[in-house]
Formats: structure tokens, sequence, C-alpha cells
């Protein structure tokens, strides 16, 4: 009988638990090492079934543009990984946005908004209408629509009344915004 030392124990131990590892844990940690930073903030492994590897993307372009170069991508990957992969899929289906970005997202305050008209609760008490019928309903909003909009200053394009916020970002309102973005288009 023969004995082994301490060391060559956990070595073997150590060989087995990485051999156990899941393809795709394996393939997490050496992603945006083995694709760069631009592809990895656009492109995710989500999952590794029958040794093909499923990647979603931000975009449709991004799919393509990686289905392009799928060849060269699989032979960067099997050099890494310890079973080799077949195929690689990309599509948008399973696109999700990385926590931070919707992080950020949630932090945009309504006031940073250049529509933002101010707390104007304490000054025109929105009006609740009454569904009696369609006309009375319209007609509170009309009213409660030109309260709001009474000391708004007017837009230069339209002349409707526009928010502060607007004028100051783009000299026009949002409609008329949209319209120059559409004709420069």
């Amino acid at each position: 009988m023969s004995f082994k030392s301490v060391n060559d124990i956990l070595g073997g131990l150590e060989q087995q638990a990485k051999w156990q590892e899941p393809p795709l844990q394996s393939l997490l940690k050496c992603w945006a090492e083995i694709v760069g930073a631009v592809v990895a903030a656009h492109a995710r492994p989500v999952s590794i079934q029958r040794d093909v590897l499923s990647v979603a993307t931000s975009s449709a372009a991004w799919s393509q543009n990686l289905t392009f170069g799928r060849q060269s991508l699989l032979l960067k990957l099997n050099q890494k990984l310890p079973t080799p992969l077949v195929d690689i899929r990309f599509s948008t289906a399973n696109w999700r946005l990385p926590p931070e970005t919707q992080k950020l997202e949630q932090t945009i305050l309504p006031r940073e908004h250049p529509s933002y008209l101010g707390d104007q609760s304490s000054s025109i008490p929105d009006v609740i209408p009454t569904l009696k019928n369609v006309n009375a309903a319209f007609e509170d909003w009309a009213r409660a629509m030109q309260r709001r909009s009474h000391n708004l200053p007017l837009c230069p394009g339209c002349q409707c009344p526009t928010p502060p916020g607007e004028l100051q970002r783009w000299r026009v309102c949002a409609p008329c915004a949209a319209k120059q973005l559409a004709n420069n288009s």
C-alpha cells in the first residue's frame, strides 16, 4: 500500500472540483477576456445545451456581427474550456440590462426631465372629473390643461404652451423637436 502526501490528495481534489464545475460557469469566468470588453458589454452567454452555446446580445446587429465571426470565436473558446463546444447561437431573446444600468435609470428624478413643470398641486388643485358623460369628462380635462399651461412660455415653432425645460434644451417643444429630427434624418 502506497501513501500519498496531503499535497497530492488536495491537488487531486482540486482538479476533480474543476472538472465537475459546470461548463457555463467556467465560460462566464473567462468570457470578457476571450471576446474583449466591448463585445462583453453587448453579448452574454446564457446557456450551454448539447455542446451549443447560446449567447444573448443587446441588438440584432450584434447578433449578426458575432454570427459572422462565430468560427474564430469558437476556436478561442474551445482553447479555454474543458469540454469543447460544437456551435454558438446568438439571439436578442434573453437580453436583459445589467443591474447597474437599471439602477442608473431609476436614479433619474422627474424634476430633471425637461418637461417637468414643478409641484403645482399647491397652487392649482387638479379636478378629478366625474364620469357623468364623455363630454363632461373632456371639458374637465380641457379646463385642467388650460389652468396647468396658463403661465407657460409659448413654443416659437407652433405657439403651444411649453415647459421651460423643453425650451431650454431644444429651443422648441418636444413635438416640434421630434419633427425637426425626423426632417434631418
